[in-house]
């Protein structure tokens, strides 16, 4: 028999992620707290955006929140701006927004091409 420790985030009463170490689920905490508060700041401004944009904005904005701040103080980032992973969407969200986009059956254009090896 074997004991497993997880540690839980829950979020609105919901199970948002698992993780494996207390360190882990601490900064996804955190992360999802600066989310928050960044919500409640944009919805009260007078910008016209829609929940869902709203929702992936905020998530975005604290999952980046120290290139943020690196920019916000007149600094430059060091990294490409195409190389920072796409922001993570709660669960309930993700399978409308996997509906939405388009589906591709090419290979991507980046991926090297493969060369058949020559027999011994």
């Amino acid at each position: 028999m074997a004991v497993i420790v997880k540690y839980v985030v829950v979020a609105d009463g919901k199970e948002d992620m698992i993780f494996s170490t207390r360190q882990e689920a601490e900064a996804h905490d955190k992360m999802l707290a600066i989310a928050e508060r960044l919500h409640t700041f944009l919805h009260a401004t007078e910008l016209n955006l829609s929940e869902d944009t709203l929702e992936a904005l905020t998530l975005f904005m604290a999952q980046h929140r120290e290139h943020i701040g690196t920019i916000l103080k007149g600094g430059k980032l060091k990294t490409p701006a195409g190389s920072t992973p796409p922001a993570v969407l709660p669960q309930d969200k993700r399978p409308a927004l996997a509906a939405s986009e388009p589906k591709s059956s090419k290979a991507s254009p980046s991926a090297p091409p493969t060369k058949p090896k020559a027999a011994a």
